[in-house]
């Protein structure tokens, strides 16, 4: 296929080998783009070029190298594409070709034969091209689903694509290859920018787990998968057909009766069909890998509930080998019992047994999926023959049999067998004894990875197998109940005497009286009697004894491979780092051979032990335990009404899954309480732990969905539900520029919104001719992320604009949600404003005017040696060190060259691009985040650090300040304006901090000195109705008391460079010079805020004198009428106001009261 270009014809002697350049290799596909690699090439085609291709058809086909910026030289003549440009020529683009990573090639000229694979499909051709110029002789046909990138699309040049099943792929699989589709930069772009500049479309890099298991699906070429019937369908028969099915189920029926033990059985049927549904669901919701209950509880719940389970499940399947051995071993103890050949004794019989059966069982395991599958069907026709032998026996009535209680089908042993006779035991006793032998449904789903399609594999397999499994207890239930009578003393004497006829007993109607041994409970035969009753009944008893060996055998062998696949899937996700060896596999099967040492020894453990009545019902709460989570992710995932959960298995409905996860946990407790009750305390130890160390996955859980649901729904809620001051709580928007940029804000503001109220850190970015949208979205990810590693909670909010005002505009109008939207302006002062464009100052000032006419709050923090820490080399370690101790694999680097002042949130003020200051971010070469991280910026790590300068180790410290427990000091409130309550609030929720506690607030209120006893009462009346403890209250009466001459001159000196002195000039040039300079200092303004300058000096005067030694003062702002003050006279009041002084917030609230006393 060909496409049209500019680019003028080439030489012929390099057009051939470019022409080579066009068809990719048919063996590689290329892999993901780097910004210095395009998958294809774009050329503007202009219109002397359009009309120049109408004439000449040899120049479409030219293309560009991707590591090159000129043109390539066109392809040779003979390629035929008559009148291919003309159509869309003018001032278009157009398609070139598609790169070849490799720089390898074939021709792919229509003449030329299509590579296999790729049809000779890797190029886009217009509809002309199809024919050939012979005259349309030869028609080819392009696949446009082929393995290619994009291929044509509706017939036109384009590179979009069409929908294709390779783009949502996550890894590589043997079925197809992941394949990324055109992003939205590459469609929309201005050409002048770099396409792939960006990496993988739409964040779809793959994770660790997912590089790894694309490596394992690449390599697992000849996989052995199993089909239903093998892989689920058999394992789940087995399983659930376990050694009661011989040895318990008379038994049963002896004690519960025939109809209360079908009411057993169904009971069991129940919990385990809810959860088949359940699973069925769960499985059907996207693609399944390996690690059974693990994965599908991990996936829907999260790896907490995942985690825990996984750990448990697989224990518990370890175990179960050892159960299941030790139940064979006593059988064959018990037949060399009966031929008197007992090695040692019986408790060290069962040892020597159970070992030997263990490792063989191992070996079996270990020589692969293969052989395994192949013992499972040669088990499950020996346990099929034994039970067909038994049923066949039930119609076979021998003499001899009878004196044991066999009489064959009758309906007086029915109806005698119909109730319940309950010795020493209760319906709910016998119940859980019987509950084990249904488990085991999930043998199928342990094994998902072996699967060749584990959506309908588990759901057909797991189902089929319950209902046929459930319908053969209920038959033996029914027969056993029907031929056999409860007691039975097997002495052929025992037959009915003529003189004494009792009818009440159907066993008398047979002609047997078994009186006497029930009458002294000497009976050795009968239901209640004979636990190998089955033996006997059926017709030939070998066979039983088979099918009870082929029963422990086959659910052993199950057991030993579920346990090490759900243990190696638990593994691979790395969510217990401790175990990640075990993750490893072997061969093409990726065997987890160190799984199945591991499952070995705690088997072995546990069958030397030879006892396990106290460890078997723990293992069925851990089944259970996962049962009741399977029901529970999907009752789960559908109340969190997420458009991910689809599952394509329909029969299943939230609330019975609901009540199949309360049934379980019921079960468990019915089964045996402590048990219960131990494992919901290692169920939650581990939940707990896992949630402690929070893995650093992300696999779209149900909870994370229902989290959303119950944001979103309570944030509407909230927005329906008008305001009330007892409800007040501030709500910050809070001007850091990069939140790592300004700690002491981030921190202070912190303190006192922890848990209070919404923390927004607002940042403008300025300065840029075009702003870069996808950088600001990445920032705000990935400072949003360091926000939440440094357990700020905090929300980062990154906008564009031409200025700082217009920014804050932006902040203050669209930030939040709803009820969650700031109510009051954070800023750091500027500390610098004498320093450089008094325009910043103007922008500065204005921003607050901007929060008022809002009816936003306004907060100054001010710190005499600063605030801004980002120039400070060495500094980007220090901020990023808690992300590097909890092993976070993005690492912010923040690396600036100059010093900007501390209110100016965008940091580049000198219009610099934004790379000067934005954290440089690259991935760990390896899983382990061991490898050491360099930034995209280079910095030689290795140079010396330049010591730091007295002022910069005096703002490192000082940034660090609020971070400490703050010990015993105090928090002075200067109170002198009321605000509505807001500077009287702060400190209060600040003491009620940890880091606080200890600081006393002392309040400072402005009264007349022959009134000052009673203000101080009234100030104390009104902190009581508040409810706020302070320790004192200080009235001062010398508040308008002249300033001291000194101070009054240095502000004078201060401000001098910025006055306007209309005096000294025409009055047309000074009406000039203001509305150029806006921030001019009049001689009229001056003259007339005289009064309120002074107050602005003796207050610092009076501070110094009262608090110069507290923790934080928090002191009312001065407003300035809009319009009236000049910036930089309002800008010289705050610095007289606070300069020299510990750390000072200034505080005005929007005037609307944020206190109440009324209840």
């Amino acid at each position: 296929m060909s496409a049209t270009s500019s680019a003028p014809p080439a030489p012929a002697d390099s057009a051939a080998a470019e022409y080579d350049f066009l068809a990719p290799d048919a063996g590689l596909k290329p892999a993901g783009p780097t910004p210095s690699q395009s998958r294809f090439q774009v050329d503007i085609v202009t219109e002397a070029a359009g009309a120049a291709e109408d004439r000449s058809p040899s120049s479409d086909a030219s293309t560009t190298a991707p590591s090159s910026d000129k043109a390539t030289p066109a392809a040779p003549p003979d390629v035929p594409d008559p009148g291919a440009g003309g159509e869309e020529a003018k001032g278009r683009f157009r398609v070139v070709n598609f790169a070849d990573p490799s720089g390898a090639g074939s021709p792919a000229s229509p003449d030329a034969a299509p590579m296999e694979g790729f049809q000779n499909g890797d190029t886009v051709m217009s509809e002309t091209s199809l024919h050939s110029s012979t005259g349309g002789q030869h028609h080819y046909h392009y696949d446009t689903h082929t393995n290619t990138y994009y291929l044509r699309t509706f017939g036109h040049n384009t590179i979009d694509a069409v929908p294709n099943i390779d783009f949502y792929r996550q890894t590589a699989a043997p079925l197809g290859e992941k394949l990324i589709r055109p992003t939205l930069s590459e469609l929309h772009d201005e050409l002048d920018k770099e396409p792939f500049e960006d990496g993988f479309a739409n964040g779809d890099e793959l994770t660790p787990a997912e590089e790894a298991a694309a490596k394992e699906a690449a390599e697992s070429k000849g996989v052995v998968k199993f089909g239903w019937i093998k892989g689920v369908l058999v394992r789940c028969m087995l399983n659930i057909w376990g050694v009661m099915l011989f040895i318990r189920m008379s038994w049963i029926v002896g004690q519960a009766g025939i109809a209360l033990s079908c009411l057993i059985v169904a009971m069991a049927t129940v919990v385990t069909t809810i959860t088949g549904l359940s699973t069925s669901a769960i499985a059907t919701n996207g693609f399944v890998r390996g690690g059974g209950a693990y994965y599908l509880i991990s996936r829907s719940l999260g790896p907490e509930f995942g985690g825990a389970i996984g750990l448990i499940f697989a224990f518990a399947n370890a175990v179960a080998v050892a159960m299941y051995v030790v139940g064979f071993a006593e059988t064959v103890v018990e037949l060399l019992a009966g031929v008197d050949a007992i090695m040692t004794d019986e408790i060290n019989d069962i040892r020597i047994i159970g070992t030997i059966t263990v490792i063989l069982l191992l070996g079996i395991s270990v020589a692969g999926m293969e052989w395994e599958a192949k013992a499972q069907i040669f088990l499950l026709i020996v346990l099929i023959t034994a039970i067909i032998n038994y049923f066949i026996g039930t119609f076979i009535t021998i003499e001899s049999k009878k004196s044991m209680g066999f009489f064959g089908y009758h309906a007086d042993i029915m109806w005698e067998n119909m109730g319940p006779d309950f010795r020493q035991e209760t319906f709910f006793s016998v119940f859980a004894i019987f509950f084990p032998a249904a488990t085991g449904i999930l043998a199928g789903a342990n094994i998902s990875g072996d699967l060749a399609d584990p959506q309908l594999a588990i759901p057909r397999g797991t189902l089929l197998a319950i209902v046929i499994t459930g319908i053969v207890y209920l038959g033996v239930a029914v027969s056993t109940g029907s031929c056999i009578v409860r007691d039975a003393s097997g002495n052929t004497n025992d037959t009915v005497s003529s003189q004494f006829m009792n009818y009440t007993d159907s066993a008398y109607k047979m002609g047997y009286d078994f009186s006497a041994c029930k009458s002294d409970g000497t009976c050795r035969f009968g239901l209640q009697n004979d636990f190998q009753v089955m033996s006997l009944v059926s017709g030939f008893g070998p066979i039983i004894t088979a099918g009870i060996f082929s029963a422990t055998l086959s659910s052993a062998l199950a057991s030993l491979v579920s346990a090490p696949k759900v243990f190696q899937a638990l593994c691979k996700d790395n969510i217990y780092p401790g175990l990640s060896m075990f993750a490893k596999g072997y061969g093409k099967n990726n065997e987890p051979l160190r799984g199945y040492i591991l499952t070995f020894g705690i088997a072995l453990a546990f069958i030397l032990i030879a006892q396990l009545n106290i460890i078997a019902p723990i293992i069925s709460n851990f089944f259970l335990a996962s049962y009741a989570l399977i029901n529970f992710s999907v009752f789960h995932a559908s109340l969190a009404n997420s458009p991910g959960w689809r599952p394509s298995f329909k029969y299943y409905n939230m609330w019975v899954s609901l009540a199949g996860a309360v049934l379980c946990c019921v079960v468990m407790f019915v089964i045996n309480w402590w048990a219960a009750l131990l494992t919901n305390v290692i169920v939650l130890s581990l939940f707990i732990y896992v949630s402690y160390k929070k893995p650093d996955v992300n696999w779209g859980s149900s909870t994370q969905a229902l989290t959303y649901h119950q944001a979103l729904t309570h944030t509407l809620q909230l927005s329906g539900v008008e305001d009330h001051i007892k409800n007040f709580r501030p709500q910050c928007l809070v001007m850091t520029g990069y939140p790592n940029s300004r700690p002491a804000l981030l921190d202070l503001v912190h303190s006192f919104t922890k848990n209070v109220g919404l923390m927004i850190c607002g940042h403008i970015r300025m300065g840029y001719r075009r702003p870069n949208f996808k950088e600001l979205a990445s920032d705000q990810a990935r400072y949003q992320r360091w926000l939440l590693k440094s357990e700020n909670k905090a929300f980062y909010t990154p906008v564009y604009a031409e200025d700082m005002r217009q920014g804050t505009q932006y902040l203050l109008q669209a930030a939040g949600l709803g009820r969650l939207k700031p109510n009051t302006l954070v800023l750091g002062f500027k500390n610098d404003w004498r320093d450089g464009d008094m325009m910043n100052v103007e922008t500065y000032i204005t921003m607050i005017h901007d929060a008022f006419d809002s009816q936003f709050g306004a907060v100054i923090l001010r710190l005499k040696e600063g605030l801004d820490v980002s120039h400070i080399q060495g500094q980007d370690e220090l901020l990023s060190s808690q992300e590097k101790s909890s092993g976070m694999k993005d690492v912010i680097v923040s690396i600036d060259t100059s010093k900007d002042s501390d209110a100016d949130s965008s940091k580049p003020s000198s219009k610099a691009t934004s790379l000067q200051n934005s954290p440089a971010i690259q991935k760990d070469d390896d899983d382990d985040g061991k490898a050491p991280t360099q930034p995209l910026l280079k910095k030689d790590k290795k140079s010396p650090t330049i010591p730091l300068n007295v002022s910069d180790q005096r703002l490192l410290e000082a940034s660090q300040q609020f971070t400490k427990k703050q010990g015993k000091g105090t928090v002075d409130v200067w109170w002198l304006f009321d605000d509505g309550g807001l500077t009287l609030l702060i400190p209060y929720l600040l003491t009620n901090k940890k880091r606080w506690k200890d600081c006393k607030i002392r309040v400072f209120i402005g009264g007349k000195i022959n009134r000052i006893d009673h203000d101080r009462r009234a100030m104390a009346t009104l902190l009581s109705k508040f409810r706020i403890d302070f320790s004192d209250i200080t009235v001062l009466g010398d508040i308008n008391t002249k300033p001291k001459k000194e101070h009054v001159a240095a502000f004078e000196e201060m401000i001098e460079p910025y006055r306007l002195k209309e005096d000294d000039m025409e009055q047309e040039a000074a009406e000039s010079l203001k509305n150029s300079e806006p921030w001019r200092i009049t001689d009229n303004e001056l003259e007339l805020y005289r009064a309120k300058t002074n107050r602005q000096i003796r207050l610092n005067e009076l501070l110094k004198e009262h608090s110069s030694t507290a923790n934080l003062i928090v002191m009312s702002l001065p407003l300035a009428r809009k319009g009236a003050v000049s910036s930089t006279l309002y800008m010289a009041w705050l610095e007289a106001l606070s300069n020299d002084l510990p750390p000072i917030i200034l505080v005005r609230g929007n005037h609307q009261s944020v206190l109440t006393f009324y209840s």
